[in-house]
């Protein structure tokens, strides 16, 4: 079990702590939602978790394999739509893996993403294309 606090600050901010690391991130309501937009609103963590979670359990597996995928980034596009309720609609990912690998190792990495704990519990409601291009250069922090 984690623990996150959250506090409302006011103008549409909120600062969250993670309570296993004591790191804190802030959110605010983005520019077609009355906000400012000057950080990740709360459906952009939404995007942000799916992103970071195929990453991570790839990383699991890849590791267990002894497959490198240094260098591997996703990007995410977040939708939203608002009928009937202003919520996300659709969240495409592209996922560019670094380095070589062979057919097993690209089934089984691909398998993973599409079975992260996010992508499950997102799945029944929001349309989630995932795009993979294999061989791809390395990213850059």
């Amino acid at each position: 079990m984690v623990e996150i606090r959250i506090h409302y600050e006011g103008g549409l901010r909120t600062r969250a702590v993670h309570g296993p690391s004591s790191v804190a991130l802030q959110t605010d309501a983005p520019v077609d939602n009355h906000g400012r937009g000057e950080s990740f609103s709360p459906t952009d963590l939404v995007a942000t978790a799916l992103g970071t979670c195929m990453l991570t359990t790839m990383g699991i597996v890849a590791e267990r394999h002894g497959w490198k995928i240094e260098g591997s980034s996703v990007r995410v596009v977040k939708s939203m739509v608002s009928e009937p309720a202003r919520k996300i609609g659709k969240l495409e990912v592209w996922i560019r893996m670094a380095g070589e690998h062979d057919e097993r190792a690209r089934e089984t990495l691909e398998r993973t993403a599409l079975h992260c704990p996010v992508h499950q519990n997102l799945r029944a409601s929001v349309e989630l294309p995932v795009h993979f291009e294999w061989g791809a250069p390395a990213a850059r922090a």
